[in-house]
Parts: C-alpha cells; structure tokens; sequence
C-alpha cells in the first residue's frame, strides 16, 4: 500500500476508535513502530486532534467533535473518478446540471500533475454517444426526463406513490409502491407494485406527468406488499442456450432477464420469464433479441406471438 493511501486509511481507522496504540496501527497495517510513529505525526500535522496519554499502556485517542481532514485522492482515484465521469458525459442520468460545479471542486482539490494527467485522458478518450468534434457537446436527447429529478427527490424520502400517467390521449393515476427504477435501452423505467390491482407494473418515466406521494391512510403494509412483490407470472418463454448464445447474451440482455447455468463449467445455461403478448412492442423487441442471440439456443416454451414474429422476419431472407 502506498503511503497516502495507507494514511488515509488510518486516518479512517482511527476516527472511527476511542482509543488506540502504536502497537495496534502497528499490527493492523503491517508496519514497523518507527513508520507507525511517522505517519501518526503526519496525521497530527494535517489537523486531526490527537491526544496522547501517558503511560505503561497509553496510546491516543482522538479529541470528541473532531472531524477528519480533508481526504486526499490517490492518483488512480482521480483517474477512475473522471473516467466514469466522461463515460456517462452523453446520458439520461438525473443531476445533470451539478456534475459540471462538482468536476471543477474535484479539479481544485488536485495537485497539477493530477489536472494534466485529466487534460490527456480528455484529449484520448472517446465513449460511445460522444461526439468526436465536440466531446463536451450535449444534444438534446442526452438531457433527461424532466419529471426524473422531482421522481428521485420524492423516492429518498418515501417509496409510496401516485403517479399520474399519460396513455393514449388520456391520463391514468396509478398506486404505487416503487421496487426499482432503472434504466434500459436508454429509458428510464419505474418498476413498482400496484396497490390497487396488486400486481407489478412497469411505467416509463417519459409518460409520467405528475409524481405525488401516496396518502398514508391508503397504504399497503410492508409484509403484504414484501410477499406480492415475489410473486411473478408463470414463465412463458423457457430457452436452453450454448456457449455462443450464453456470450452473446452477456452483451445484452433485458434487465429483468436472468440466466440459471446448468454445468459447472457455465457454458450452458437455462432462461426461464414471461412476456407480456399484449405489448406488441415487447413482442418486437423480444423478436428481435431472439435473433441477436443466434441460433446456438433450444427452444423449450415459446409464446405463439413470438414464434409468428419470428417467422416473419425469417421469412425476408427465405424466397
């Protein structure tokens, strides 16, 4: 461990103990007394308040109300923190605006080799949805829903929600218990149990016009609501798939999808899940990810729509 991590470590271990030795940093980080001394001092002088005691079996402890100093980034830190940072510059992610005031606090807590190390990451790093004439460009479809922000704010203080719903040409008002939301195919999605019909529902947070909480007095309880949330429906769609198909389901798959491997050496596997029919757009992209995964799949349970489907998208390269 090198030694800014290694005290910024203890710095934490410490903050965290009413009391402690020499021999005990000594022994937890694996660490000669005259080091343990060293860092100790070093701690002292950046402003942790340490008071030691004198004595046979003395050590330290730290002064109540302290706080710990400023922490200090390792130079892989700073790196993995602006790398994530640039990969996700071109989404739908909430915050948007905080994350240019919060890249500039994180350039003024660096030292200057740290912002020239990020200038070139800048200059040689490309992510997918960038673009290469103007990587600080954002087009419109990367700003979120605006709904997604005031959704999050609701949701850190209650997970009860009415959310009112444009469908069609009319407004629905759903219930909902809010399990999940996530994003998928550049989508944010509210997976959330009904409490009305009792049964989940997946909402796209592009149709939501208004988010309220939920009164208290119309509540599900925790345990209802924990046992219907394990409920699913029967599964519909069974596959076996092979090695080929098993990889290119690791490229991508829809989130609510999930493999069970049947050898030990994970190069077979079993799907099992169920499809809504009625979704005609489900039923296309269903369809169309069937495809993706290629023919290393055996079909054991298909609904009839999705087999249809199938065959007339085969049927535009069979005379």
């Amino acid at each position: 461990m090198k030694k800014v991590e290694r005290i910024n470590t203890i710095m934490r271990y410490i903050n965290n103990r009413a009391h402690f030795t020499i021999s005990e940093i000594m022994r937890e980080f694996n660490i000669s007394r005259s080091t343990a001394i060293r860092d100790i001092r070093e701690i002292e002088a950046m402003g942790m308040p340490l008071v030691a005691e004198v004595g046979r079996d003395g050590g330290y402890f730290v002064m109540n109300n302290s706080v710990l100093p400023t922490v200090r980034f390792t130079d892989n830190e700073i790196r993995a923190l602006f790398i994530a940072f640039m990969a996700t510059r071109n989404q739908q992610l909430p915050y948007l605006k905080s994350r240019h005031s919060l890249a500039e606090k994180l350039l003024g807590l660096i030292s200057e080799n740290q912002q020239d190390d990020l200038v070139l990451l800048n200059q040689i790093l490309l992510f997918e949805g960038t673009n290469p004439n103007n990587p600080d460009l954002l087009d419109l479809t990367d700003l979120p829903h605006p709904m997604l922000e005031h959704l999050i704010q609701i949701l850190l203080g209650d997970r009860y929600l009415m959310l009112f719903v444009k469908e069609e040409k009319v407004t629905k008002s759903y219930p909902i218990y809010l399990l999940h939301l996530y994003r998928e195919k550049s989508q944010w999605q509210i997976d959330g149990l009904d409490l009305e019909a009792e049964k989940r529902r997946i909402i796209p947070v592009d149709n939501l016009t208004d988010v309220q909480p939920y009164p208290v007095k119309k509540r599900m309880n925790k345990k209802k609501i924990s046992e219907l949330s394990k409920l699913e429906e029967a599964a519909n769609l069974v596959l076996d798939l092979g090695p080929k198909a098993i990889a290119q389901f690791k490229k991508y798959h829809p989130l609510r999808f999930s493999l069970a491997y049947t050898n030990p050496y994970q190069t077979t596997a079993t799907l099992k899940t169920f499809i809504n029919v009625h979704h005609s757009e489900e039923v296309t992209e269903i369809t169309n990810w069937l495809l993706f995964l290629g023919d290393d799949i055996k079909v054991k349970e298909m609904p009839r729509e999705i087999a249809e489907g199938l065959k007339g998208r085969l049927s535009v390269y069979v005379p």
